[in-house]
């Protein structure tokens, strides 16, 4: 089997090791070989996006513009392949896999756009005859560490802005699922862009991130991934000897507020979307339903009657709802909180059992806890999977104190036909992100994305927001 190597200085490199990316859907197919990059590689990578850094800072905003429509332009006409591929590798199903590529498309054309949109201010000195301009310039080389639950929209969020206001880039995928960052460095390399100004890395973190995080030349740091690997690039990246720029997306708990006068239709549809879809397994998803007493045991009815119409199975195949969990550990991580929900008292309503389908995978049934308190784990870890727990409440004041009672704040809902709630919980719930009547796993590439507390910290991504992260601000001043 041909081994996908990592893409260093301009140039497709091989590398000492490689392993298999393995389909969750069906264990016996292989989706390919992938080079793990070695230590020497990664400061090659790192060499090489510095050397480039100069000239391609200062290239005109309108090349910058054409090489990443061209990007654009072929994800989007290969969204059905690169959306197989991406539910192939990550247990997607077949539809999300091409939506996720078709963002990923999106993605490129709008940081295409903002490439020529670049603007700067004058103002007026408080010194008679001088001008002041402030400009925004490119930070330098900017090291991205990507998850594996959004193999190429992630990537893509990235990438895009960083290259579109005139950044180096090194960027290092999940080492679970190369495949779709592989494939978009691909596209990269045919984009016209010049030797390293992108360069691609694959494997393990703990061979590889180290370099990324100390490197002197490193500027920026990008990441998203876990609260604890977070903390350490944090810590990493302003006590190295030249601190970095850090932007970090690091998960969530999200609430999702059903009260008395909701619609129950949607609010069930928001529920087992948000909880879910995609197996659970988004930074987003919705997994605390607070629920006010009246409407609680016709929701919890509803939401159960949904799930059992879920279909778990092969992500590629046609009439799944939700496919496999990613890997064997993030199954056991699953099932390991299940019946730690179980000992903490709450009642494990429907779901939870290992599935066996036509192939060997890693399938598990959506789960459902009712009788839940919010100092549960299960109320307060993220499990990243489809284990939802739902928590009674009397109403709305006490909906929202548990909504806020958690140590993430990236998305939040609410449930409900009253504009005075709606509007309340808007203005007072403590997330970066909140939606009314909609599942708390929806977002837009044009808006920012981004929460508080434990859930992120620096600058926002995606839309016009990714600038604070990825340019400098200068202020020059000029006796006229």
């Amino acid at each position: 089997m041909t081994v996908h190597q990592n893409f260093i200085g301009g140039e497709w490199v091989a590398a000492a090791n490689a392993a298999p990316n393995v389909n969750p859907s069906d264990l016996s197919d292989t989706v390919g070989e992938y080079a793990r990059a070695s230590r020497a590689d990664a400061e090659a990578a790192i060499a090489a996006a510095k050397a480039a850094f100069p000239a391609w800072s200062r290239t005109s905003p309108h090349l910058r513009y054409e090489a990443l429509k061209r990007i654009s332009d072929e994800i989007l006409a290969r969204k059905e392949e690169l959306g197989r591929l991406l539910a192939r590798e990550e247990g997607k199903t077949l539809a999300d896999g091409i939506g996720e590529a078709t963002r990923a498309g999106q993605v490129f054309a709008y940081f295409a756009g903002e490439a020529v949109r670049m603007a700067g201010e004058k103002f007026a000195s408080t010194r008679p005859g001088v001008e002041v301009d402030v400009t925004r310039e490119a930070v330098g080389v900017v090291a991205m560490i990507t998850p594996w639950n959004f193999p190429i929209a992630i990537p893509a969020w990235k990438i895009a802005p960083a290259l579109a206001y005139g950044n180096c880039v090194v960027i290092k995928p999940a080492d679970l699922v190369p495949g779709s960052a592989w494939a978009l460095a691909d596209i990269i390399a045919r984009s016209g862009i010049p030797a390293g100004v992108f360069n691609l890395v694959m494997g393990r973190g703990s061979e590889i991130g180290d370099v990324l995080l100390g490197h002197d030349d490193v500027a920026a740091i990008s990441f998203t991934g876990s609260v604890a690997t977070g903390r350490k690039i944090a810590q990493a990246a302003v006590t190295a000897p030249v601190m970095k720029k850090v932007q970090m997306e690091m998960g969530g708990k999200s609430p999702l507020v059903v009260l008395d006068d909701a619609d129950l239709g949607v609010a069930v549809e928001c529920a087992a979307n948000g909880a879910f879809h995609q197996t659970g397994q988004r930074c987003t998803a919705g997994t605390r339903l607070i629920v006010t007493e009246k409407i609680h045991d016709r929701f919890v009815d509803g939401l159960t009657e949904r799930m059992k119409a879920l279909v778990v199975d092969h992500a590629l195949k046609p009439g799944t709802h939700i496919g496999p969990v990613v890997d064997d550990n993030q199954l056991e991580q699953d099932l390991r909180y299940i019946a730690i929900g179980q000992k903490e008292g709450a009642t494990l309503h429907w779901g939870g059992e290992r599935l066996n389908r036509d192939t060997q995978g890693f399938y598990l049934q959506p789960a459902l806890f009712v009788g839940c308190r919010n100092d549960m784990q299960i109320a307060r870890e993220e499990i990243f999977g489809p284990v939802a727990a739902v928590i009674r409440v009397k109403d709305y004041e006490e909906a929202l104190t548990v909504a806020n009672d958690t140590a993430f704040g990236l998305s939040s809902g609410i449930c409900t036909t009253s504009l005075k709630h709606a509007t309340h919980f808007k203005r007072n719930s403590d997330a970066g992100m909140v939606n009314v009547n909609l599942p708390t796993a929806g977002v837009d590439y044009h808006v920012p994305f981004g929460g508080r507390k434990g859930s992120s910290y620096g600058p926002r991504e995606q839309g016009h927001y990714a600038i604070e992260f990825y340019t400098t601000v200068k202020t020059s001043y000029t006796l006229a």
